[in-house]
């Protein structure tokens, strides 16, 4: 089992029902991480028993949110509710497994598709501080 797979179990089963996520964003979340797990296997030749966290890296995420746009054809949206996503679980995985080697989704805010008008993009809000 790979670092990846038990946060990932634990993110689904203890943060999304403990936050009370609705039906509609577990399924969306699902989806995505079931994309990118495909995305990884194809692309890094890593089945998704062994893909690591330091194999999922800003390149890496820019690479699969490219993939959503151009040969998914989805959206901005989309491809933005996908990074939530992705930001999500490692958000989690900082708090969960501190001592896991992992890429900070903070330096993956330097990835922006071009073709994506600026308006369109999603802007950074400030969170509430969480005790």
């Amino acid at each position: 089992m790979s670092a990846i797979a038990p946060i990932l179990q634990a993110y689904f089963i203890e943060r999304l029902t403990q936050r009370q996520a609705s039906p509609h964003t577990i399924g969306s979340y699902r989806d995505t991480f079931c994309l990118l797990l495909r995305f990884a296997q194809q692309h890094l030749s890593t089945p998704p028993s062994k893909l690591e966290f330091a194999d999922v890296d800003a390149s890496f995420v820019g690479a699969f949110l490219d993939h959503l746009e151009r040969d998914r054809g989805n959206s901005a949206t989309t491809r933005n509710n996908r990074l939530a996503a992705i930001h999500s679980l490692f958000s989690y995985a900082a708090c969960a497994a501190p001592s896991t080697p992992h890429s900070s989704p903070a330096s993956w805010r330097s990835h922006r598709n071009e073709s994506t008008p600026p308006s369109s993009r999603s802007s950074p809000r400030p969170r509430p501080a969480r005790y």
